[in-house]
């Protein structure tokens, strides 16, 4: 019932008309959307294959004020699940300071932060789906910087209970804060979160750098998780990647691009404590290779893509690959609008 009240909300609100105007500032909602739809064939002991919609997220932002804004974002259907992601305010102060308040991702990290519409990979990096990738109830205060000072400060306090819970009242909360620096065409981010998901702390901090420049990107980002009075060994996360992209003379697509990555982690737990109050290794040690094409059509903000992977797992000590965790081949549609 919840879920269909939101849609209905986000549906008016992209219908109303402006009712009033000011300055520059444009009131009219704006909406947003990605369409992932997929067909995954995985190597198992035998093989197996599914389809999959994704992703069907459908956004709704803007402005009430020249200075506070405001979005909305569902997934309608993330693989036959329908989610509330965002729903927050932000308000700007003193020029390049906000205020930011209601659910939203954590500042956390890079990878995790790219949306479906923006992914160069089928699959999210092994950090970006295990390790951590948060959307949390809180607040924070952030500082924007400009081109004389391309800096970015986030910091904010967030509830330690799941995204969906927001009525539980709490003792520890989580904790997050966010650095990123631009030089030329390399951006340098660092970022730390503590977060007790079941009165076990665990400690994170993130480092990466990414270099864009003509049709390259590249970019590397590693993960540090420690788990507090030794509940767990310190788990390890690493993604490296790059991507090229050529333009194309051609009316239906204008953009044909290659990607590598090379990700793995070392044994990880969620946090989350089994019947014994003990924390086990949700994720064994694993490495992945993946290589890939994408052709494109790209004319901000809409993108049409066919993607396709090809994923290579590697698992230590004989482990054999869960279900889903194993080789496959990836193709997947795309649409951003």
């Amino acid at each position: 019932m919840i879920s269909k009240r939101i849609i209905i909300l986000i549906l008016a609100a992209a219908a109303l008309a402006p009712l009033a105007t000011g300055g520059e500032t444009d009131y009219k909602p704006q909406i947003h959307g990605v369409l992932r739809t997929r067909w995954e064939g995985e190597f198992g002991n035998e093989f197996a294959q599914r389809f999959q919609v994704r992703n069907a997220r459908l956004s709704v932002s803007g402005n009430v004020l020249p200075t506070l804004s405001y979005r909305i974002q569902i997934d309608g259907c993330d693989r036959g699940k329908m989610k509330i992601l965002d729903a927050y305010a932000r308000w700007g102060f003193a020029g390049s300071w906000r205020v930011q308040a209601g659910q939203f991702r954590v500042p956390y990290a890079v990878d995790c932060f790219r949306g479906p519409g923006s992914y160069y990979f089928a699959n999210r990096s092994f950090m970006a789906k295990h390790m951590l990738n948060m959307r949390a109830v809180g607040a924070m205060i952030g500082y924007y910087g400009g081109q004389s000072l391309p800096l970015t400060l986030e910091g904010g306090v967030f509830n330690s209970t799941a995204m969906g819970d927001h009525d539980t009242w709490q003792r520890n909360m989580n904790y997050a804060a966010k650095a990123t620096y631009k030089i030329k065409n390399t951006t340098l981010a660092v970022s730390y979160i503590s977060a007790d998901p079941d009165s076990v702390r665990m400690n994170l901090i993130d480092g990466a750098v990414t270099w864009q420049a003509g049709r390259w990107i590249v970019e590397g980002e590693y993960q540090n998780k420690h788990y507090t009075n030794s509940s767990h060994a310190t788990s390890h996360g690493w993604n490296l990647f790059a991507s090229y992209a050529m333009p194309l003379d051609n009316p239906t697509f204008n953009q044909l691009s290659f990607q590598a990555r090379y990700d793995g982690m070392t044994d990880h737990s969620t946090g989350k404590r089994n019947d014994e109050g003990n924390l086990i290794t949700d994720n064994p040690t694993r490495q992945r290779i993946t290589i890939g094409t994408t052709l494109a059509f790209v004319k901000n903000p809409f993108k049409a893509a066919i993607r396709l992977n090809y994923e290579k797992y590697f698992y230590t000590n004989g482990l054999t690959a869960p279900q889903g965790e194993a080789d496959k081949i990836v193709a997947e549609l795309v649409v951003k609008f």
